[in-house]
């Protein structure tokens, strides 16, 4: 049996025990063979210097102690190699999955041996000791030469000597930064991340500063920067005693431009350390073609300006917990039950400053205080407090958003995030029923997609784009917690915006007792959680104009003061658990007249009643995942006059929709209807050329749908056709053409289509066809007759990420 590599061994003989395993592996598995030989390639060109540098202290009688770290990663690396030799061979998937570990480590020895100087330097350290042995007249010269390859430290901060989860983070960064071409590097991430830490740490890094020596200059940018200021700061760190005067930026630029050309041979890096948004004109004056000069510039924000951007992610559940535990308990071993500490960790997300600030405040503290604060957190009470760092930290990122001149309500659009819950995907569809209502936006989705952009590139969401299936933002908890505590500044008098959290059935105080005070919200948020038994107490709310209900129980009964809120005008009902929903007194939405926007997700929906299909001012209706079977039962649904005003109607993952309701196609003044991932529907009903005022039909993957009735034919204001991926859909309808306005058809994912009809040639206003390349040719072949066409081809691998709308 080969021996394993003990935690006593030299350098070289690690190496050799660990090149030794690979061989063994490599002949007893044949699996593993390729990865092997690659990662035996690579140990070969580190093995020489391990050699030198073991050779070296065998003269000089060192220590291993500046090489532990490396032993440390081999050792790791040799039990990755033995663990394969248990792999059996019918086990494809962790086949597959040591394959990738042998391959990903191979690259981190690269990473971590070849590519980083520290190596290099601990070898050539020793090689100057041994030749100046003896030669004590020798010492400046060694200082001096140690000192050349790490000058300047003085110039840029010194970082915490405690920190985690940021090595992995600094080589990529690291990489990014040397890279070729990449002359400006944003660093971003929110505000008490560790940008300022991780950039300092990149300063120091030796291979960085065998790079760019004592060329490194590192700025802290002020909110309003001063260009000419900044350059003399630069210029005194290089000269002391003469810093030029700047007749204006334009000359500070330009002497900054021959300061670099002095500073040769040696390449530049300068840091703009938390630049603002709005101050993208200092990085541009910045941006200077001068061989081998860098930019790194750490902000709140993502400039779209700037191609090369890294995000730095929050730390992972381990590395906060580590982080935590050394802000809070001596040589960072918990003193209390670790329930709590888990609890706290959780409480503070992966924030570096919330867990150093909020430990520290609970240092020394005694178990019923950490008791205490949990049970807090667990009430739904804020993790901040109004001397909090992180607090201040986090809400000048939140202050800022007043200064957006085109976008007035953009702090009031991020506030209402708060309505819904923590870890959960908030539908663009969702927050845009919201805020055109509250702040008059378009209701063009392009709009709130401006602001959900805006809000991403400040690190204040994440959003995730994807436009077969709409857009979704989600916010981490430690800044919805924020949300949650901006909300709760104000007197509950005077708040425009009530979000109120009920665990089991525990309602606040002041919603229970008699004297209940005048509330005046005009958005009102309510969060049940599984235990609800809804039971609801009266509640007087009379200028609320949205109700956001999210709950998790399998039967959920709408709350009866909802009928009084006569200046309602959005609805949105959640279901966050795990089954399908009954909702009960379903009836009261009829009663709330001023209705404009209703948003139904994951219930099962009763038969709609005729009071609430006489909501004439209901312009939109979106039922997600829901049970509709018995929805449109009623037979009133065969007036002219229900929902009169209805402009947009979405029905997405409606499983039991088989045929689309004839009674629907009386809606006379619907202009959007969308049917999507609907994948039992078979057909459309002729009745559907009724909608006369249609512009858009989406019937994105509707995979059982074969055909369009021709009486589609009558649409002649529809502008925009969806039909991808309905896998079965075999051939148009001749009557296609008559659809005069038409401009854009996506037909992705049709593989069953045989041909297009002649009338396609018709289609006068058709500018844009997204397609596959087979749909492509049937297009092509009437490109003479269609002259405003573009033809756009998708193409895509076979995937499975439309599951993503079922993730619990």
């Amino acid at each position: 049996m080969a021996a394993n590599l003990t935690e006593g061994a030299a350098l070289g003989s690690v190496c050799n025990l660990l090149v030794a395993a690979v061989l063994e592996v490599t002949q007893k598995v044949a699996t593993f063979k390729f990865s092997l030989d690659r990662l035996k390639t690579t140990l070969n060109s580190i093995k020489p210097i391990f050699d030198d540098i073991e050779r070296l202290n065998e003269i000089l009688n060192r220590p291993e102690e500046e090489t532990e770290s490396f032993l440390t990663q081999l050792r790791k690396a040799e039990k990755l190699v033995r663990k394969c030799l248990e792999i059996k061979s019918w086990n494809f998937y962790k086949k597959y999955t040591y394959s990738r570990k042998l391959n990903a480590l191979d690259q981190s020895l690269l990473r971590f041996f070849k590519l980083d100087a520290q190596l290099h330097l601990v070898r050539d350290s020793r090689r100057i000791m041994v030749g100046m042995r003896g030669m004590d007249d020798k010492v400046d010269e060694i200082l001096s030469f140690l000192s050349h390859r790490f000058p300047g430290w003085c110039d840029v901060p010194g970082f915490p000597e405690f920190v985690v989860g940021l090595d992995e983070p600094l080589e990529e960064l690291k990489l990014m930064l040397l890279k070729d071409g990449v002359s400006v590097l944003v660093l971003s991430a929110p505000g008490g991340c560790g940008k300022t830490t991780l950039a300092k740490m990149l300063c120091h890094d030796p291979q960085i500063r065998d790079r760019f020596r004592d060329n490194i200059f590192f700025v802290n940018v002020a909110r309003t920067p001063n260009l000419m200021l900044i350059v003399q700061k630069i210029f005194r760190s290089k000269n002391k005693h003469q810093v030029p005067e700047f007749q204006s930026d334009e000359d500070a630029i330009n002497q900054f431009e021959s300061l670099l050309k002095r500073l040769k041979p040696h390449p530049s890096l300068l840091v703009l350390d938390d630049v603002w948004r709005g101050s993208e004109f200092l990085i541009e004056r910045f941006r200077i073609s001068q061989p081998g000069f860098k930019v790194l510039v750490t902000s709140r924000s993502v400039f779209r300006s700037f191609e090369t951007t890294f995000r730095l992610k929050l730390l992972n559940d381990e590395n906060a917990k580590t982080l935590f535990c050394h802000s809070a308990f001596k040589d960072g071993i918990p003193d209390v039950q670790n329930d709590l500490v888990d609890k706290v960790v959780k409480g503070c997300g992966g924030f570096p400053l919330a867990l150093k600030v909020i430990g520290q405040s609970l240092r020394g503290e005694p178990e019923a205080k950490w008791i205490h604060r949990t049970q807090k957190w667990s009430e739904g009470v804020s993790v901040f407090n109004p001397h909090c760092d992180v607090l201040n930290c986090l809400k000048s990122s939140l202050d800022a958003l007043t200064e957006i001149p085109e976008l007035p309500d953009l702090k009031e659009c991020y506030l209402d995030l708060g309505s819904f819950p923590e870890d959960q995907r908030i539908p663009a569809t969702a927050l845009l029923d919201v805020w055109v209502e509250l702040y008059n936006l378009d209701e063009e989705d392009v709009h709130t997609l401006v602001h959900l952009l805006e809000l991403s590139d400040r690190n204040l969401i994440n959003l995730v784009l994807q436009s077969e299936d709409g857009h979704f933002a989600m916010q981490h908890d430690l800044l919805r917690d924020l949300v949650v505590y901006q909300n709760a500044l104000d007197p509950i008098e005077q708040r425009t915006r009530m979000i109120v959290e009920i665990n089991e059935n525990s309602f606040p105080d002041w919603w229970t007792k008699g004297d209940q005070p005048s509330l005046h919200p005009r958005l009102l948020s309510i969060t049940t959680d599984e235990l609800f038994a809804s039971k609801w107490h009266d509640l007087r709310q009379p200028e609320a104009e949205v109700l956001v209900l999210n709950f998790q129980t399998r039967i959920y009964a709408l709350p009866h003061f909802m009928e009084r809120m006569s200046n309602l005008k959005v609805l949105i009902v959640t279901n966050y658990g795990f089954h399908q929903a009954e909702l009960k007194d379903f009836d009261l939405i009829g009663h709330v007249l001023n209705l404009k926007r209703i948003r139904l997700e994951r219930v099962s929906i009763p038969c709609i009643g005729i009071p609430m299909l006489q909501l004439k001012n209901l312009r939109k209706i979106s039922l997600v995942m829901c049970d509709i079977e018995k929805a449109f039962e009623n037979c009133s649904f065969r007036a002219p006059s229900i929902w009169p005003n209805l402009v947009e109607m979405n029905i997405d993952y409606c499983s039991d929709l088989i045929a689309f309701p004839v009674g629907l196609c009386n809606l006379a003044s619907l202009e959007k209807l969308s049917v999507t991932y609907c994948q039992e529907l078979i057909a459309l009903p002729q009745e559907i050329g009724n909608l006369t005022k249609l512009k858009a039909l989406r019937l994105y993957s509707c995979t059982k749908l074969s055909s369009l009735p021709g009486s589609i034919g009558g649409l002649k204001k529809l502008k925009y056709l969806d039909l991808s991926d309905c896998l079965e859909l075999a051939h148009l309808p001749d009557e296609i053409g008559k659809l005069e306005a038409l401009g854009t058809i996506h037909m992705k994912g049709c593989g069953e289509l045989r041909g297009l009809p002649p009338s396609v040639r018709d289609l006068g206003q058709l500018e844009k066809v997204i397609c596959d390349e087979e749909i492509s040719y049937f297009w092509r072949s009437h490109a003479e007759c269609l002259k405003k066409m573009n033809i756009t081809v998708i193409r895509r691998e076979a995937n499975l990420n439309w599951l993503h709308r079922f993730d619990p």
